[in-house]
């Protein structure tokens, strides 16, 4: 058995000395890699190549990674183990790579788990089977480790989404914060010129507005031609004049003013930020953008986290995206999901009435899903795939709000005249039987002026000399003679046909006729039993509509049953309750009406307590007395 090692160094070769330590449990061949004598008496070095340097180094990596065999290794092993015909098993850590090998070398691959033991014990001894310098391994691995990092951060296919990611999440950022700040400049200014909201709404021209006039009793004076219009700049002047707001102090208006200069260049970088971003998402995602919009596509791709993830959504996820915390809620609660998230902002949803947004989304979510994936993977950046998608959906929301559909749908058929006569199989092919109708009618036309003309040139006059009749009698008759010599054989073969057909017509109608009298006759011998069958049948279906017609009526008056039923039961239970209030009520009246009776009976026995008791004071008191003036 062989081992091929990969280490940041070079390939190495190890032959395992004792096969049968390999039959073995996993955990058993640990220990043989305890010490590096055991390891050594296990298992030896064949032969090791080392890297050219760095970039050989990282061709390598980079091959193995993608579990492709890289030239270095296809030459180590053909020098090795191929060219030597050994026939022993190669054993590998990765199985992928190992299938690899197979096939390029045409090599036994062996990976289980007692291989993977095997080079988990042979990185544990590497030093001492190698026999190289442990600070020479540990600087080769930190270069290789640094290259390979490098390389793949610069090949790879997420680095470009980062970009807008950050561009999308910033812009969120930048527009809460213009609004924080527009409302707080509105708010402020708002004590001193409050009229000036109302007449103004646009954020940008209110600063600009502010900047340029300061105190509202300089607004007379100020011109702002260059930032709204002629007739708000006269309404701004008379309110001005008449304003109810405060006096305001120069230091107050400089803070506006900062906080007005703030706004403005937030405002400016905002406007650059979209345009790199609509750059951006046209180099990246050019058909997501022409189908969905250049914010909305960012926003998408910054939810998925890159291009590639959102590539790998199906397009249910995509339409859902961003709504989440609504479908989990939706499903805890057992209610109906949502049926939108950030695609909802898409134009075409946006314009979409209120009952087919539903169905819109789900037909933009279906295209930006295949377009995504056009983007994430086509070499070449194509913006066909989105245009047709593009108008995919406009053409399924037309058909879905009712509108006329932009397509070759209303084009005028061309209507079948009655003249034309059926294509006939049995004519032969060299005839020229076979022409159109108008050509041929055209000629026929066209012979028959010829003749008409000549008739309509005899002469009218009585009175005409007999010399020019005979010249014109011999013209016509050249004439006629040469018309019937030039007349080509294909009006020959048309006249032929048209006799052929005008003899065909007469059977085919007597066809006609026969088929006809068939019919009849079949319906006339039609036999009774037939006939019996027929009502049968119609008195079968009158049956089952009966049947269905009682079916509906005793569901209806089993309906009306239960309904009453329900209401008895209903009446009977308030009926109960009403006894149990009414009882409850007369218990309570009664232990009432006991307590105040106990009440009254203690009432008079303390009342009887304190009438004896003030009577043995009366009593006492003489006795006292007398006691007194006896001991005087």
């Amino acid at each position: 058995m062989l081992v091929l090692f990969e280490t940041s160094a070079g390939f190495a070769l190890f032959k395992v000395l004792d096969e049968g330590k390999m039959k073995s449990k996993p955990a058993e061949i640990n220990n043989y890699f305890a010490t590096p004598e055991k390891a050594s008496s296990f298992i030896s070095l064949k032969k090791f190549y080392k890297f050219d340097g760095t970039l050989d180094a990282l061709e390598a990596q980079t091959a193995i990674a993608e579990c492709k065999v890289p030239e270095s290794l296809s030459n180590f092993l053909k020098k090795n183990v191929v060219s030597e015909k050994l026939n022993e098993q190669l054993i590998v850590s990765d199985s992928k790579f190992g299938n690899a090998i197979k096939d390029a070398l045409n090599i036994k691959v062996l990976c289980d788990d007692t291989t993977q033991e095997l080079v988990r014990g042979i990185r544990l001894q590497l030093k001492s089977l190698v026999n190289a310098n442990e600070q020479d391994l540990n600087a080769m691995s930190i270069g290789l480790s640094h290259s390979y990092s490098r390389y793949k951060l610069k090949f790879s296919p997420d680095k470009v989404d980062t970009m807008i990611v950050q561009a999308i999440s910033l812009l969120d950022d930048l527009t809460t914060e213009i609004n924080i700040y527009a409302m707080r400049a509105r708010e402020w200014y708002g004590w001193h010129f409050p009229e000036l909201g109302k007449l103004i709404t646009n954020h940008t021209q209110f600063a600009n507005v502010i900047k340029a006039m300061g105190n509202r009793k300089a607004a007379v004076d100020t011109d702002f031609t260059d930032i709204i219009p002629e007739e708000v700049a006269e309404e701004v002047k008379e309110a001005a004049q008449i304003s109810m707001g405060t006096e305001i102090s120069p230091e107050d208006l400089d803070h506006i003013f900062a906080l007005c200069d703030q706004f403005l260049s937030i405002q400016a970088y905002h406007t650059e930020l979209t345009e790199y971003l609509k750059s951006r998402m046209e180099a990246i995602a050019p058909n997501l953008t022409i189908l969905v919009g250049e914010i909305v596509g960012a926003r998408l791709i910054c939810r998925a986290g890159s291009l590639m993830n959102l590539a790998k959504y199906p397009a249910s996820t995509i339409q859902i995206l961003g709504a989440e915390k609504a479908l989990f809620r939706a499903l805890k609660t057992k209610h109906n999901t949502p049926k939108y998230g950030l695609i909802y902002n898409a134009k075409i949803v946006g314009e979409a009435s209120l009952k087919n947004k539903g169905k819109m989304s789900r037909v933009l979510a279906a295209k930006a899903a295949l377009s995504a994936r056009f983007d994430a993977l086509c070499e070449v950046s194509d913006t066909s795939y989105g245009i047709a998608y593009k108008g995919a959906v406009d053409r399924r929301a037309a058909a879905i709000e009712g509108r006329e559909v932009r397509k070759s749908l209303n084009a005028v058929k061309p209507e079948k005249s009655g003249n034309v006569s059926k294509y006939d199989h049995t004519k032969s092919a060299t005839t020229n039987t076979t022409r159109d109708v108008a050509t041929k009618s055209s000629k026929e036309s066209s012979i028959k002026q010829e003749k008409e003309d000549v008739k309509m040139e005899e002469p009218s006059s009585e009175d005409s000399s007999s010399s020019s009749e005979d010249e014109k009698s011999k013209k016509s008759k050249k004439s006629k003679k040469e018309e019937k010599k030039e007349e080509p054989a294909v009006v020959k073969e048309e006249k032929k046909s048209k006799k052929e057909e005008k003899k065909e017509e007469p059977a085919v109608k007597e066809e006609k006729k026969e088929k006809k009298s068939k019919k009849e006759e079949k319906k006339q011998e039609e036999p009774e039993a037939v006939k019996e069958e027929k009502k049968d049948k119609k008195s079968k279906k009158d049956d089952k509509k009966e049947e269905k017609k009682e079916k509906k009526e005793k569901e209806e008056k089993k309906e009306k049953e239960e309904k009453k039923e329900k209401k008895d039961k209903k009446e009977k239970k308030e009926e109960k309750e009403e006894k149990k209030e009414k009882k409850e009520k007369e218990e309570k009246k009664e232990k009432k009406e006991k307590k105040d009776k106990k009440e009254e009976k203690e009432e008079k026995k303390e009342k009887k307590s304190d009438d004896k008791k003030r009577k043995d004071r009366d009593a006492e008191e003489p006795e006292e007395k007398k006691s007194k003036k006896s001991k005087k």
